[in-house]
């Protein structure tokens, strides 16, 4: 790999969602690079195989100097599960009535609840009640990256849809709206951030990492609708550094385009700071799509 292009190990692993398993950043950075980063502390390994920043392993101290609980983001970061923006400030949950002076609190984002045992294990929330926090109160499209990797590190769906089933109060529809669309087939947080924008856009029904097959295999696209024939990709620099990647991937579009599927590219800068655009854009060829479709029927 070129030296010259290779993104830096921590700027990858930001846009992964803050963790990442090593083959991922090995096949974006290099192996060399990699051990380098584990070598000199700027890479912690959150469980084998799976790494995160130093910051990040750092927040678990910064949360117990004030004896509170990492939470939110910075709990399902420290669990293994991407996120869909790394916190700037350690998440960290402290008991509703607790007072604490706010200089010792100035590094942190603080959330109140009062925890029972049930929620805390090794300094950090639970799976269950991490998940419960994010999807009550983050965003939808922060929420289903979390959600949608819990499940891609192993969370059973069965748990989750009890959890949704079981949520009361406050945030609950958003927990299950959240659950009832989560899926752990989404490889990353970019596409899972690229899908929460695609179920905003009515008549666009995608799935991910469908395979196509017309009748030979095709490709694997991010995100496919089998009934409008689009394929949506999610282009990460990462994947796209040398001439075999660019080679296989032209290819492989090109026979979906021959097949009579539309395949559209978005990349990271636009899904995630420009997620507007790309919802008129996906309506507007929908619109297209569901157009040609009722011809076809009715002819």
């Amino acid at each position: 790999m070129d030296a010259t292009t290779t993104p830096p190990v921590t700027e990858v692993l930001a846009r992964l969602g803050g963790v990442a398993p090593r083959a991922r950043l090995v096949a974006a950075c290099g192996r060399s690079v990699v051990d380098s980063a584990l070598a000199d502390g700027r890479l912690v390994a959150v469980t084998r195989g799976v790494y995160c920043s130093a910051e990040t392993d750092a927040s678990r101290a910064a949360a117990a100097s004030v004896s509170g609980v990492l939470s939110w983001r910075s709990a399902a970061m420290a669990q293994g599960w991407a996120v869909r923006t790394v916190p700037r400030k350690p998440d960290v949950t402290l008991p509703r009535n607790r007072s604490i002076a706010r200089t010792r609190v100035a590094g942190l984002t603080v959330h109140r609840a009062d925890l029972g045992p049930d929620d805390v294990r090794d300094g950090c929330t639970s799976p269950d009640r991490t998940l419960l926090d994010c999807l009550r109160g983050l965003p939808f499209e922060e929420a289903l990256a979390v959600a949608d990797s819990a499940l891609r590190a192993g969370f059973e769906s069965g748990r989750l849809a009890a959890l949704a089933r079981d949520a009361r109060g406050p945030g609950s529809a958003a927990v299950r709206r959240v659950a009832a669309v989560a899926d752990g087939r989404a490889a990353n947080p970019f596409e899972s951030s690229l899908r929460a924008i695609c179920l905003e856009v009515d008549g666009l029904e995608v799935t991910p990492q469908h395979t196509v097959r017309a009748p030979h295999w095709l490709g694997t696209p991010d995100l496919a609708d089998v009934r409008l024939e689009i394929a949506l990709e999610a282009d990460s620099f990462e994947w796209h550094g040398d001439r075999a990647a660019l080679h296989r991937d032209a290819r492989r579009y090109n026979a979906l385009v021959a097949a009579g599927w539309l395949v559209l590219r978005f990349s990271w800068e636009e899904v995630m700071f420009h997620p507007k655009r790309v919802r008129a854009v996906l309506e507007a060829v929908v619109a297209r799509r569901s157009q040609r479709c009722s011809c076809g029927a009715a002819a």
